[in-house]
């Protein structure tokens, strides 16, 4: 489903399940060493369905650790994430793109309380002007989740959920605005991103992709 929201140009891979094939390298074992099963579960089938992806690209199996701030580390020259939710996994990696942000999460309101803390006032007002049978306030959040993915290898800094104004198109497409300054990227300060949205099948999922030009 996530490939419907991509280029053609990001390879991905995503599962339903927690298939038994599925397996670790020794160096991703130790990080869930002493992790509790669900989260043992995410990581073994998120990292399953990154090597897919990047054998999509003709690039062979390695561990996928975690970096900086839990940020996969990939491969010299691929750019890509990872997602799960309940129910769902997903990577998407490529070796054209200059940075990728995923994000998946159930199609249901978001907690009581959480809106205001992610959010910014603006935002919220024009989630109520939206129509449609769509929990826009976790779009919202799933959007600023994509936003961050993609913003971190760029900048190697955290960005908070108030630091990016998200606008949506119903047609399925959002723009991420910047409200702080950010790197140069290809000789030109980062100001936003555009992404594309999609709801289905119980989930809701967000996407950006920013190729190359040089």
């Amino acid at each position: 489903m996530i490939d419907r929201i991509l280029p053609s140009w990001v390879a991905s891979a995503e599962a339903f399940d927690d298939p038994p094939e599925a397996t670790l390298f020794p160096e991703e074992e130790a990080v869930v060493a002493r992790a509790v099963g669900k989260r043992r579960r995410e990581f073994t089938t998120a990292r399953h369905c990154a090597r897919q992806a990047l054998g999509s690209l003709g690039l062979p199996p390695v561990p996928i650790l975690p970096g900086e701030r839990g940020a996969p580390t990939w491969p010299g020259g691929v750019a890509g994430a990872i997602t799960h939710c309940a129910g769902y996994r997903a990577a998407a990696v490529s070796l054209e793109a200059l940075t990728v942000g995923i994000d998946a999460e159930p199609h249901e309101p978001l907690p009581q309380g959480v809106l205001g803390a992610v959010s910014l006032e603006a935002e919220r007002k024009e989630l109520q002007q939206l129509d449609g049978d769509v929990h826009w306030d976790r779009l919202l959040f799933s959007a600023k989740e994509s936003v961050y993915k993609a913003w971190y290898p760029l900048a190697l800094r955290w960005l908070d959920f108030e630091e990016a104004h998200v606008t949506f198109d119903p047609s399925g497409t959002f723009t991420a605005r910047l409200l702080v300054e950010g790197p140069l990227v290809e000789g030109r300060p980062l100001t936003g991103f555009d992404g594309r949205w999609l709801v289905t099948d119980g989930l809701l999922m967000t996407a950006i992709a920013r190729p190359r030009t040089a």
